[in-house]
């Protein structure tokens, strides 16, 4: 089974796509961005979630990096 929530690699002008359930949900620019857009899409103990790989799967880079190099 797939985690829920995808954070998707950098983009080349910074910031990640996030999907849920396979939806786009948003671009984020930072965890703040992040946690806001899951407490929006009604996951509202979203800090938790960050780090739980049950939840979350980080693609192509490392986790809680949104900058392009």
């Amino acid at each position: 089974m797939s985690t829920p929530i995808v954070v998707h690699r950098i983009e080349q002008t910074g910031g990640r796509t996030v999907t849920i359930n396979d939806e786009i949900a948003g671009l984020v620019h930072d965890d703040g961005d992040l946690i806001e857009l899951l407490r929006q899409a009604g996951i509202y103990d979203a800090e938790q979630c960050l780090d739980d790989p049950d939840w979350i799967e980080w693609r192509e880079g490392q986790a809680h990096r949104y900058e392009a190099a």
